[in-house]
């Protein structure tokens, strides 16, 4: 495969016109942190974003920022640090999980996966984030769409077609994001020795009460034994975290009211600052999985569901690792070994249809043979066929990716 270093939009432009005139596919990347999601794509070319990078606008007072495609989140997060700001949807380093660097994904890649971290559940996805985008259809057409530019004419909202396509829609080359202020407090109140079975009410509760919890996760102690935190790994049991932020008087009220809560649930402990960070950024990242190659799966769910699906796993797959973020809406899998399906079925069939599973990690030729998606029902197939059809229809755009073309044809 060759791969073109894009540094101007023009050059996007005459790719496309190349690969229209001939029905050539076209691999789009940035930082390569998130190639290993979805099936593979082989084509003659790649387009690499890295180089189309820069912050071309960002204004504190009116919380926006505007940036192209390959700027690396690690440096937008430099950047909104000096006017105490953040991505308020905790964007997430996908990269160590494919033995690649930490901090070299970029925006557009965030964006175009739909990537959020452990505060999702307060602060949205970051399809909620997205303002406005600017880029190319795959029939070569430019585009700008969203708040803060023109109004498009295509009948579609493109900033939340765009989010979560895996580029297999639009090349997207700048966009616009809402950004939001640094709490000036971060603390963590951690449960120890709290039992799957009790994990996901003790959440709901604290989710649901009045104090603003902003994150909520589980860890059993083998997941809690990869931690460089000591208060996390030295007691060597289970964990469950209580994420509580916001001005430094009002932060310390509401950990003491939730320790209050749950003092009789077992032992307690709380992480300030940057151990609390530090532990989210764990969590958010799955860094418990880094340094494998087993097959690593992501479960979106109803949080009630959470323990009976990890049991129905269990029963299958008895040496699985696993924890839970979102208050038991997201269970992290990994499973022992890739075998025939890379546990496909199990995983599916403890959902019960009851949510959606994405492969996050495996084998070239497992992605090839499996869903790494969840699979569609047929009437939402149509649909997606059609989108497809009018931002695409060629199919130039990162083929396969998420569904097999054949799928694509028979349905647009």
């Amino acid at each position: 495969m060759q791969i073109t270093k894009i540094t101007e939009e023009q050059q996007i432009a005459d790719m496309l016109d190349w690969a229209l005139a001939g029905r050539h596919g076209l691999a789009i990347r940035g930082g390569g942190t998130k190639e290993g999601i979805g099936r593979p794509v082989t084509t003659e070319q790649a387009l690499d974003l890295s180089g189309l990078a820069g912050v071309e606008m960002y204004e504190p007072a009116e919380l926006v920022m505007k940036a192209k495609a390959g700027t690396k989140i690690s440096e937008i997060k430099s950047l909104l640090r000096q006017s105490e700001q953040r991505l308020a949807f905790d964007p997430p380093d996908y990269g160590p999980l494919f033995g690649q660097e930490a901090e070299e994904g970029t925006l557009g890649g965030i964006f175009s996966a739909n990537l959020s971290g452990s505060a999702r559940i307060k602060a949205g996805s970051a399809r909620d984030h997205l303002l406005g985008v600017e880029g190319f259809t795959g029939r070569g057409q430019p585009f700008h769409t969203g708040s803060r530019v023109m109004k498009n004419v295509t009948g579609y909202d493109l900033c939340k077609l765009v989010a979560g396509s895996y580029g297999t829609l639009a090349i997207a080359t700048s966009l616009t994001f809402k950004v939001l202020p640094r709490p000036e407090k971060t603390r963590t109140v951690l449960l120890y020795d709290a039992p799957l079975e009790k994990a996901q009410p003790i959440m709901n509760r604290g989710l649901s009460s009045v104090h603003d919890i902003a994150a909520a996760a589980w860890l059993p102690a083998n997941i809690v034994a990869k931690s460089d935190i000591d208060y996390i790994r030295d007691p060597g049991k289970s964990v469950l975290a209580l994420k509580i932020e916001g001005p430094g008087p009002s932060a310390e009220f509401r950990c003491n009211v939730i320790r209050e809560m749950f003092g009789s649930e077992g032992a307690l402990e709380e992480l300030h600052g940057k151990n609390s960070e530090s532990f989210w950024n764990f969590m958010s990242n799955a860094s418990a999985f880094t340094g494998s190659s087993r097959p690593l799966w992501k479960l979106s769910l109803p949080p009630a569901n959470a323990a009976s699906v990890v049991t129905a796993i269990a029963d299958k797959m008895p040496e699985a690792s696993y924890f839970l973020d979102w208050g038991g809406g997201l269970l992290w899998v990994e499973l022992p070994e890739e075998g025939e399906d890379g546990g496909e079925s199990h995983i599916r069939g403890a959902l019960h249809g009851a949510g959606h599973a994405t492969l996050i990690r495996g084998s070239n030729e497992l992605r090839q043979h499996i869903a790494p998606f969840h699979p569609q029902a047929p009437a939402i197939q149509k649909i997606t066929a059609r989108i497809k059809e009018g931002f695409d229809p060629e199919n130039i755009l990162n083929p396969g990716r998420m569904y097999p073309l054949e799928e694509m044809k028979a349905n647009a």
